[in-house]
């Protein structure tokens, strides 16, 4: 999704190109793509020039969108109603912090990260 991201603009993306730039597997990137056009974040152009392009703008689709997408609800785990309640409380205010921290981080923000090399280094695989 960075990748196409990163490109919006140029065109459809072919999914080797992609592969071959960021040294993926062709068949994993086909695996991961079906789900995401069925919910509607890409969609493919068809023919000599075809590929995949984002559906909407960068700046409308979160990591949140993505990733529920592509692993299901967020949630860090099960959070069992008999569980003791100072635990569970815990567990569904890291739930929500997560879910906050990902609905607020749009693929646009992703693609135009910059390591400034006085951060931490983050690995964005999505």
């Amino acid at each position: 999704m960075m990748a196409l991201a990163k490109k919006s603009g140029e065109g459809p993306i072919s999914l080797k190109s992609i592969a071959k730039e960021h040294d993926l597997s062709e068949h994993y990137l086909e695996q991961l793509i079906a789900p995401l056009r069925n919910a509607m974040l890409v969609k493919s152009v068809r023919g000599a020039y075809g590929g995949y392009m984002l559906a909407k703008e960068a700046s409308e689709i979160t990591a949140g969108d993505i990733i529920r997408v592509l692993e299901g609800p967020i949630s860090p785990v099960e959070v069992m109603e008999n569980e003791e309640p100072a635990k569970r409380d815990l567990w569904i205010k890291i739930r929500d912090a997560v879910k906050e921290v990902l609905d607020s981080t749009t693929l646009e923000d992703l693609a135009n990260y910059e390591d400034k090399g006085d951060q931490e280094y983050y690995m964005f695989y999505i």
